[in-house]
């Protein structure tokens, strides 16, 4: 039989395996700094709640799970949602919206949560994109004011970097104002989306791109220029001035909007070596966002690294009163493969020889662990050089050589021969 893992999936080897524990130790440890309790919710939901719009294009990629007692064939005509009933989770905000509407009761408010683990999408494989991946996602959810905001970026910039990443830059904007800056130039609401993906690409086509893409949605030259004026004067500039700016690029901008976003650059001032900036072309994908949204950027990513918003109308649908939220979810695999290989944990092969007691080998590994470190037994086998080299491929850093039961072993690090 063919032992390939199904297609978009992968194995991970010990050494891959470590490397993601110990960005999950890291990034767990400050999240629980900040009171964020750790739940978990099932790989399967229901199909109605999977496919009630609160996914936007994920919701094409959902697993369907055939119903149980189905016969082996069905008629031509039966309907799709007669064959299912349950899909495996996309993401983790919709099942959270469910796991807070059955326990709210139960939940401290306002209500941090916490969750990692694996979602699936039907989608192409390709390098970097799997069937099968894991998210890790933080939500404030009860908390109306921008203390939400506020405590997610410094939450999560603070966890990359304790799990090694440093240099990122946190990306800030507002879907109010970018409702605002679509109204200022006369479109219409029905037209909002596709101005929004236009400016989403400013990065990869300039603004001769952006001009060109505009001006075939109806847009006229004068309305083009008051759009690239307003957003060219909100790009970089000192974010302490952040709200007399909005209001020079747009007086018509809403007071709430103003206000929040002044009190988030505020806050986000006294945090030492995070950097962030308002970027009004930020847009992000999902419709459910309502206020302000955020990513997080590194050099050496092509892609954002974290992203979330606030979504104070989704927990609402499900529960019959909107609740206040905000979330942001961390592109863990991303993150791993930005990190690998410089994570080596201290772990120590206890080499013995053939015929060395086996009380002495275990009491020498014994003796390691008991100082706080890894340790495992390997008997000699092949010729010394090769081996000490697998040991290093496996994860080990140090050999303890004992060659027998009364000569002390020395230890030594890998890698030198």
């Amino acid at each position: 039989m063919d032992n390939s893992p199904a297609r978009g999936t992968r194995d991970l080897l010990p050494a891959t395996v470590a490397v993601r524990d110990h960005v999950l130790a890291r990034i767990t440890e400050v999240y629980h700094r900040y009171g964020y309790q750790r739940i978990e919710t099932p790989a399967l939901e229901g199909i109605d709640r999977l496919t009630g719009g609160q996914g936007g294009e994920n919701e094409k990629l959902i697993y369907r799970v055939l119903r149980r007692g189905l016969d082996e064939t069905v008629a031509a005509d039966t309907a799709l949602t007669d064959l299912v009933d349950l899909g495996l989770r996309y993401d983790l905000t919709v099942p959270l919206t469910r796991f807070y509407g059955a326990n709210q009761a139960s939940l401290p408010q306002p209500f941090r949560s916490f969750q990692f683990g694996p979602v699936w999408r039907a989608e192409r494989p390709q390098k970097g994109r799997y069937r099968q991946f894991y998210q890790c996602d933080i939500d404030l959810l009860g908390e109306e004011t921008v203390l939400a905001e506020v405590e997610l970026i410094e939450a999560t910039t603070e966890a990359l970097a304790a799990a090694g990443l440093s240099g990122a830059t946190v990306r800030v904007s507002d879907r109010r104002f970018l409702s605002a800056l679509a109204a200022s130039v006369g479109l219409p609401e029905s037209e909002w989306t596709g101005l929004f993906i236009t400016l989403d690409k400013l990065d990869k086509i300039g603004w001769d791109g952006v001009r060109a893409e505009l001006s075939g949605r109806g847009l006229d030259d004068a309305a083009v220029d008051r759009l690239q004026a307003s957003i060219t004067g909100l790009q970089g500039g000192d974010q302490a001035t952040l709200d007399k700016r909005l209001l020079d690029a747009l007086p018509g901008l809403p007071e709430q909007v103003v206000a929040d976003l002044a009190d988030t650059a505020a806050a986000l001032a006294g945090v030492d070596g995070l950097a962030w900036e308002f970027d009004p072309t930020l847009v992000r994908g999902m419709g459910y966002y309502t206020g302000q949204i955020f990513e997080i950027t590194h050099p050496a990513s092509k892609g954002s690294i974290a992203g979330g918003g606030r979504y104070d109308k989704l927990i609402g649908r499900s529960l019959g009163r909107e609740v206040p939220a905000c979330g942001f979810s961390i592109g863990f695999e991303r993150i791993v493969d930005l990190i690998e290989g410089s994570t080596a944990t201290d772990a120590v092969a206890v080499l013995y020889e053939a015929d060395v007691p086996l009380p002495v080998v275990t009491a020498t590994a014994r003796e390691v662990r008991q100082g706080g470190r890894t340790a495992s037994a390997v008997r000699r086998r092949g010729k010394f050089g090769a081996q000490l080299g697998k040991l290093q491929e496996w994860g080990f850093t140090s050999v303890l050589h004992v060659k027998d039961a009364v000569t002390p072993p020395e230890e030594r690090p890998l890698g030198e021969r």
